[in-house]
């Protein structure tokens, strides 16, 4: 999931946000700078303390360039003790699972199996359908890139309102939901537009690319990012947790308002059953291996030249941003372009990047959805002092 989750899940923290975040001191981890400063990411060390003077509970945060790698730490990661942050930090990263997502796939339509002008209803026979939704006329390159028009199930408000919201979540944040029945409330409401004739941004995509996946290949779609991503990157923080509510440590809590204005109390919302999200933003992981595999993809490890030119070809979405398949251009305030994800869900906002060359990464998580400015962020990463 991207748009981001201002709502999420256990139990109301008695700790205030004023006293817990009194002292925002940023920490730079082993081999972030020779001379004991920040050195070239003193804008980001200062991006990051913002974040959580302004509210966020607590960043951690992992950049790699021609110099070495940084890590930087600010706030806490637990409200009731002050525990603080780690640069070793696991944590739920939404919607960047779409990337992963999309590797899979490109991968299969290189392998032969699957085109991605296949439509969803030669894969998925009947399952889009209702109020205008037609799978027999929607591609996956149409899924990937968010041209599909198809209605996202997490805008329904009977949804948001149960899984979400203050008055469902604490009720329902274990159910465990099967994706169909997702796909079945995105159905229940007219399409966004006509295959091709627009851009919008639907977790529902990616939950039917995932199906895709799996009655393509006959295995879960988590089994095939493991087999085909995790394992051959040795990419020991990441997971993709199924109906786990859980977070393996070492993780810090999720915080969340549980409001769609981000108003009222904090509440501890790190255990969730994530099948809510499915492959559309299930998984964790942390900034190394967010680093990792976003530098592994863009210089062609991962995937073969002819669908890695596929995955950058982008729609526009405004004027500084472009979407191709599972994966985002920004162009920042400096005229550089870094290409990457971001993802919100419960309690967890994440953003990793690199350039193009996969030169210079940077990968980082808020543990709380209803504040913050990852943008500021990444900007102050690539174009600050």
């Amino acid at each position: 999931m991207r748009k981001r989750m201002r709502t999420t899940a256990v139990a109301a923290v008695a700790v205030a946000l004023t006293a817990a975040l009194a002292a925002p001191a940023v920490a730079a981890g082993p081999g972030a700078d020779r001379t004991g400063d920040t050195g070239d990411h003193k804008a980001t060390a200062r991006a990051v303390r913002a974040a959580v003077e302004g509210g966020v509970p607590g960043v951690t945060l992992r950049a790699e360039d021609r110099r070495g790698v940084w890590t930087a730490t600010a706030g806490v990661g637990n409200l009731r003790t002050e525990r603080p942050r780690s640069p070793h930090d696991r944590y739920r990263v939404g919607s960047i699972t779409k990337t992963f997502v999309a590797t899979v796939l490109l991968q299969l339509e290189a392998e032969g199996t699957l085109s991605l002008d296949d439509t969803v209803d030669s894969w998925l026979p009947g399952l889009v359908t209702g109020n205008g939704h037609d799978g027999a006329r929607i591609t996956l390159r149409q899924l990937l890139n968010h041209t599909s028009g198809v209605f996202d199930y997490t805008a329904d408000e009977d949804f948001g309102r149960t899984y979400f919201l203050k008055e469902g979540f604490f009720e329902h944040r274990y159910d465990t939901l099967a994706p169909e029945e997702l796909v079945r409330v995105a159905m229940s409401h007219k399409p966004d537009f006509a295959p091709g004739a627009g851009w919008n941004y639907s977790n529902t995509n990616y939950v039917l690319a995932g199906l895709v996946i799996e009655k393509a290949t006959g295995r879960p779609y988590g089994e095939e990012i493991r087999r085909r991503v995790i394992t051959p990157l040795h990419l020991t923080g990441t997971s993709v947790p199924g109906t786990r509510t859980g977070v393996p440590g070492p993780s810090s809590r999720a915080y969340g308002k549980l409001t769609a204005d981000g108003s009222g109390p904090v509440h501890d919302v790190t255990r969730i059953n994530p099948s809510m999200a499915f492959s559309a933003g299930e998984m964790i992981s942390d900034s190394k291996d967010l680093g990792r595999f976003y530098r592994a993809l863009l210089t062609g490890r991962l995937l073969p030249k002819e669908q890695l030119d596929e995955m950058t070809d982008t729609v526009a979405v405004d004027d500084t941003h472009g979407y191709g398949l599972g994966l985002m251009s920004t162009e920042l305030s400096c005229g550089v372009t870094v290409w990457g994800h971001g993802g919100g869900i419960h309690g967890s906002t994440s953003d990793a990047v690199t350039t193009r060359n996969g030169r210079h990464s940077l990968a980082f998580n808020f543990n709380g959805d209803w504040t913050g400015d990852p943008e500021a962020v990444i900007d102050a990463e690539y174009c600050g002092d």
